[in-house]
């Protein structure tokens, strides 16, 4: 399946023009920007900054863009201004779907692109989603997802190809943190940034630090939970912006 779904993304974009590609320097968008450079697609990475997005985000996606030769068009958006955002609903995820697209289909007519591509693969199947309906809504093609290719197909694809995300954790934006009807504010994305850029130096990979009550917890795999007990102190300081510390013993 995986041969085959290679061979029909490949078809799919030497038929195609020039696309923009919304693109995040997640593990998806890096492969298929990768895979379009290589048919010949003429290829525009548009790259949106929020306060949603932690910096290592952005650097990974010049460092990708940089490696296949190609140009990242990076733009910001305030998108704590977007209405319904900031109150955060539990369908917040539509309205910021919504303005960031909006916002990549100006870009991409700007450029000549007569197609906008994201990353959204064929493991990612519940289009009931509020930011899958948005970009739905909005036109937005998803090449990965069209040819059948899975989340561990694609990252097959990407160790064979030698692109560094090929094992890259799936990372959701910092809004996803914060529990729904809790405001959204600049100062909450700065705490749950640097404490998870605090984690990460530790060693830690594919966890989260959410907000509960003024309160972290903090969830991570379960083959990592001994390492929690093993910096028990250090995360209690990393993570001392917070009232209190808790595990959440449901692991990712």
């Amino acid at each position: 399946m995986r041969q085959l779904g290679s061979e029909r993304l490949g078809q799919l974009l030497r038929e195609t023009g020039t696309a923009a590609l919304a693109f995040s320097g997640g593990v998806d968008s890096a492969y298929l920007l990768y895979r379009a450079v290589q048919e010949g697609c003429a290829v525009v990475p548009i790259h949106i900054k929020t306060p949603f997005q932690p910096e290592f985000e952005l650097q990974d996606a010049q460092r990708i863009a940089r490696e296949v030769g190609v140009d990242l068009r990076v733009l910001s958006l305030d998108i704590l201004s977007v209405p319904h955002v900031r109150e955060n609903p539990a369908n917040r995820c539509y309205y910021c779907k919504r303005a960031l697209f909006s916002r990549i289909l100006e870009a991409a007519a700007e450029a000549g692109a007569q197609v906008v591509f994201d990353g959204t693969n064929a493991s990612d199947s519940s289009d009931d989603r509020p930011g899958m309906r948005a970009i739905r809504e909005l036109g937005v093609r998803s090449p990965l997802r069209e040819c059948g290719l899975t989340k561990s197909e694609i990252r097959a694809l990407s160790k064979e190809a030698g692109l560094f995300t090929w094992d890259k954790p799936a990372y959701a934006c910092l809004a996803t943190r914060v529990p729904s009807g809790t405001e959204i504010t600049p100062q909450i994305l700065e705490q749950t940034e640097r404490a998870e850029e605090r984690l990460a130096k530790m060693g830690f990979r594919d966890f989260r630090v959410r907000l509960m009550d003024g309160a972290a917890r903090l969830q991570v795999p379960e083959e990592q939970m001994p390492r929690v007990l093993e910096y028990r102190r250090e995360i209690l300081l990393a993570l001392d912006a917070y009232a209190a510390v808790t595990l959440d013993l449901q692991t990712r």
